[in-house]
């Protein structure tokens, strides 16, 4: 079973090399997709075997990033397709915990989820917040269900079968709760698994903020009219 890793990645020149040291041992390959970055962040990428490089020339934003390197990783013949952020928030050691329900075919999507036992690190109290409003949200507004623990899991695998059945066309951070949609209406099988994420003060800087929330409301809602 062959299992590439897709790391989307925008202005990370600084932390690339780590990410992809941590997860390249646990998976067959890597997709890296730079997302436009002003920071020679494709540049940054340590050249060696099993990691392919792609590049938007313009930011389109993480969604498209993440189809882009789906894209790729089906060409390259993945079965299992493993979506990992680039700042070295998403530990790289749940990696086996995601695909194994896959590989033990229990499961088409495997969702991570930072609210399953272990404790997020650095997790600031707003932040908590923001995720139990997003979760609210996507029950009421989405449909999505009540067991779904995490609304924003950005750590997830897709078999092949999966991925190229999930048909997702937001570009930015929408993309999480698209994605989420998707799967729980369809007749993929999906479980959630615990994951353990880590938030410094430089990932948090650079990450989604509060006012982000309503873009991403809009987005979603015009994506649902869109259907």
């Amino acid at each position: 079973m062959k299992v590439l890793a897709v790391i989307p990645a925008f202005n990370e020149a600084s932390r690339i090399a780590t990410t992809i040291s941590a997860v390249r041992p646990l998976v067959d390959g890597i997709v890296v997709v730079d997302d436009g970055s002003g920071d020679r962040t494709a540049d940054a990428v340590p050249a060696q075997q099993g990691v392919t490089v792609l590049r938007h020339e313009l930011n389109r934003g993480q969604g498209a990033a993440l189809r882009t390197g789906t894209e790729a990783a089906l060409i390259l013949g993945a079965d299992v397709i493993v979506h990992v952020d680039a700042d070295g928030q998403h530990d790289p050691s749940f990696i086996p915990s995601l695909v194994k329900p896959i590989a033990d075919d229990a499961a088409d999507v495997v969702f991570g989820s930072r609210f399953l036992g272990e404790v997020p690190e650095g997790i600031p109290l707003f932040r908590r917040v923001l995720l139990h409003a997003a979760r609210t949200f996507n029950v009421m507004a989405m449909g999505i269900p009540r067991r779904v623990t995490d609304p924003q899991s950005g750590m997830r695998a897709l078999s092949a079968k999966a991925a190229r059945e999930i048909d997702f066309v937001q570009d930015r951070m929408a993309h999480c709760s698209e994605i989420l949609r998707r799967v729980t209406r369809s007749s993929l099988r999906w479980v959630e698994v615990p994951v353990r994420i880590r938030y410094t003060a430089e990932s948090l800087a650079k990450g989604q903020k509060s006012t982000d929330a309503l873009k991403i409301a809009w987005q979603l809602f015009i994506g649902v009219f869109a259907d």
